[in-house]
């Protein structure tokens, strides 16, 4: 009888109902969360552990940050992790896009909102930079900027209720940004090194089944190059395509543009910038009192981001903001206009 999937705590499910729920449960990378149980990836096998609600203690982000994620040279690269506390142990479990992971703490947060999605360490330092925030705002607003606050709170909750749409516009931005800075002789060069493994395997299976051992060392050897090639995403393929990545990209704009074509006034944003996060940080300027209007606010904001780069230190809230939005502008180049 095959094994659905291992229990991490004391806790177990029937395997009716761990089957059942497995099946149905909304998957997100390796992960999945379910109405029954949270579900954990193993290095190989998607949704190879699981463990009841009951006794979920804590769910939490981990990121691996590389150097320069936050220039304009590089991309975002990082390596994501969701870590699960639970009574007698902890389980950190690899996600290769941070997206995912953001996609399970989303639904924690909205389906078991007694479930802390933050670490102890990363809780306080959130109400601390809360709280240095909170200080920053002005007690009385400016006419002008009282007006401008209640629209972008009304701009956000209208794209809030979509959260897809923006969700799309950062996926299709950092994928069209790795696809652009990745030089196209590096494709080459990596199609190339994937043939000549193939055919050394190919060469290996000959040479095998011609009595010669030494046919072990060329399959094994193309083998290995083969899959090295293929792990780092330099085979002709959708997710490393800079026509497929373009196409995306303008399909999440299009998306969007056609979404905010319902809205009742002018939006404060172009469509690719229609993110919730930069009109939260809008919100935040004209309460800090740097900006009066939604046309001032933008632009400080645009500024903020550009200010960022791998020399600045930056609080959890920021990070999580920043790797959302910021591919938004830089595959804009700060511009009004999405395409290049």
């Amino acid at each position: 009888m095959a094994v659905l999937a291992f229990p991490l705590g004391r806790e177990t499910l029937s395997r009716e109902e761990l089957q059942k729920d497995k099946k149905a449960c909304r998957t997100a990378g390796p992960c999945g969360v379910g109405q029954e149980a949270l579900y954990l990836g193993s290095r190989f096998v998607s949704r190879w552990y699981y463990i009841p609600w009951g006794e979920v203690t804590r769910v939490f982000k981990r990121v691996a940050m590389s150097p320069g994620g936050f220039s304009g040279k590089g991309v975002f690269g990082s390596m994501s992790y969701l870590v699960v506390e639970y009574p007698g142990g902890t389980k950190q479990c690899y996600v290769k896009h941070e997206r995912d992971v953001d996609a399970i703490l989303e639904w924690i947060a909205d389906h078991k909102p007694s479930i802390p999605i933050f670490s102890e360490e990363g809780a306080r330092r959130l109400a601390e930079a809360e709280e240095k925030e909170r200080a920053r705002y002005l007690d009385t607003l400016p006419e002008e900027g009282e007006r401008a606050l209640k629209r972008l709170k009304k701009a956000k909750t209208f794209v809030e209720n979509k959260r897809s749409y923006g969700h799309a516009l950062t996926d299709a931005a950092k994928q069209k940004r790795i696809t652009d800075q990745m030089p196209p002789a590096l494709r080459l060069m990596g199609g190339a090194v994937a043939i000549l493994g193939a055919l050394a395997v190919i060469a290996g299976i000959v040479l095998l089944l011609s009595g010669q051992q030494m046919g072990w060392y060329f399959a094994l050897g193309g083998g290995a190059l083969f899959f090295m090639m293929l792990s780092a995403n330099l085979l002709p393929s959708k997710h490393n395509s800079p026509r497929l990545a373009n196409e995306a990209w303008e399909k999440a704009v299009a998306d969007m543009e056609k979404y905010l074509a319902d809205y009742p006034s002018i939006f404060p944003t172009p469509a690719q910038y229609a993110h919730p996060l930069v009109l939260e940080r809008m919100i935040r300027l004209i309460r800090e009192g740097r900006a009066t209007s939604e046309e001032e606010a933008y632009e400080e904001m645009k500024k903020d981001l550009k200010a960022l780069n791998s020399q600045v230190k930056v609080s959890q809230k920021e990070y999580d903001e920043v790797v959302q939005i910021k591919p938004l502008f830089l595959v804009c180049d700060y511009r009004d206009s999405y395409r290049g």
